[in-house]
């Protein structure tokens, strides 16, 4: 028995790896394990028959050992990529250092039960937002470069490629062909999204398959190609191909095209249709401008008809006739307004001359002034009590005064 720690001086012969990686693996015991068939080695007389089971993610994969009796008695008889549940113990030969699933039962996995699987990835995927409208990229108007995933030699490839090159006979392609089913087709077809979404011409991928049957189309429900789909910078197109039963992909891609041809048409548009909206919109925008000038050169000539322009001096010429009347009014209105203020002016010159003195003299009567000893002003005589004899007085008539003395005073009782 060797030393438990090999050291260069005492180290393990190779008989004693093997045991004792045999002993570590045996203690395993039984197992349930998943996984794809494939690469079935079974002939009528071997008593043991050999199989290759992958994981349906990653590649990834165990040898399986059973009996062969137990595949020859089998209802329907095992073929590559079939999903299978297998009961074994895992076993270690020691000489042959080899390590192998010593199978003892294999079921397959029911439809039922492998729609359950999608219908509850779809779920979860949903409630992470994968499907979400808000993270769909927008595919270009016209792609530089196109990346087709597909099968070698498809049906796909050739509807999507002739298709395309009907539409626009310049369009470039990257096609990548790698497995559409079995155990393979999810890492080829993931490797091959990475290739295309690091290619920066590639400006649109797409995934085609030309349909299938639920078992064929499991690897576009895996949920590792979800998440690389949905982790792509580069917007991705599903192009399965299958309506009754749509995969996972269908719902995490930017866009869902119904068929490898639809795909064609939704990436790459026609460029006859193009050409004739082209010339639909040049011939709208050469109306649109003809128009545009026919109602200028009316509106022009609407507005050279009118007299202001035909007679430039034909607005001035009324303004000055309005002018020239305005002024008449306003002289005839002056004129009235002087004779009428002449006329007020006479009146009350004769009303003030009527009432005046010197009218009043002319008719006879005199003004009598007093004038005092002291050289005071002197005053208008209006009683008898002004003048006592003796008094000096100025008559003031018509044409002048007289001076005279007062000889007495009389009262008019």
């Amino acid at each position: 028995m060797p030393s438990a720690n090999s050291t260069p001086e005492t180290p393990w012969p190779v008989r004693e790896v093997n045991n004792q990686v045999k002993n570590w693996i045996e203690r395993l015991g039984h197992l349930w394990v998943e996984g794809q068939l494939a690469q079935i080695n079974v002939k009528p007389s071997w008593k043991l028959s050999y199989l290759t089971l992958r994981d349906v993610e990653q590649e990834a994969s165990v040898q399986l050992t059973c009996p062969t009796e137990l595949i020859r008695n089998r209802p329907t008889p095992l073929k590559d990529g079939d999903r299978v549940v297998v009961y074994g113990k895992p076993a270690f030969y020691a000489g042959r250092g080899t390590f192998s699933l010593w199978v003892t039962d294999i079921r397959p996995v029911g439809i039922g039960e492998l729609l359950a699987r999608i219908e509850d990835l779809r779920r979860r995927l949903a409630a992470e937002g994968l499907f979400d409208a808000s993270r769909k990229k927008r595919l270009p108007f016209l792609p530089t470069r196109v990346g087709l995933i597909t099968g070698r030699g498809s049906a796909a490839e050739r509807d999507v490629l002739s298709v395309a090159r009907d539409r626009w006979p310049e369009v470039s392609f990257r096609v990548i062909n790698t497995a559409v089913q079995g155990a393979g087709a999810v890492p080829e077809i993931i490797a091959a999204l990475h290739q295309l979404d690091e290619d920066p011409e590639v400006d649109v991928i797409i995934i085609a398959r030309g349909g299938g049957s639920v078992e064929d189309l499991l690897p576009f429900s895996e949920e590792g190609l979800q998440r690389a789909v949905a982790a792509a910078r580069t917007p991705v197109v599903s192009a399965i191909g299958h309506e009754p039963d749509t995969p996972v992909l269908d719902n995490v891609a930017d866009l869902r095209a119904a068929t490898p041809t639809d795909a064609a048409k939704r990436v790459v548009p026609d460029v006859a249709e193009e050409r004739l909206l082209i010339r639909q919109l040049r011939d709208r925008g050469a109306a649109a401008l003809r128009g545009w000038v026919r109602r200028e050169e009316e509106a022009l000539k609407s507005i050279r008809s009118r007299p202001v322009l035909a007679d430039p001096m034909t607005p001035i010429l009324r303004r000055r006739e309005e002018i020239e009347r305005a002024l008449a009014l306003i002289r005839r209105d002056v004129s009235h307004l002087l004779r009428t203020e002449i006329s007020t002016v006479d009146s009350l010159r004769a009303q003030v001359a009527a009432l005046g003195p010197s009218a009043t003299l002319a008719r006879g009567y005199s003004v009598v002034q007093v004038l005092p000893r002291d050289g005071s002003p002197p005053e208008v005589v209006t009683t008898i009590a002004q003048s006592p004899p003796g008094s000096q007085l100025r008559i003031r008539v018509a044409d002048g005064s007289i001076t005279a003395a007062a000889m007495g005073t009389q009262s008019a009782d």
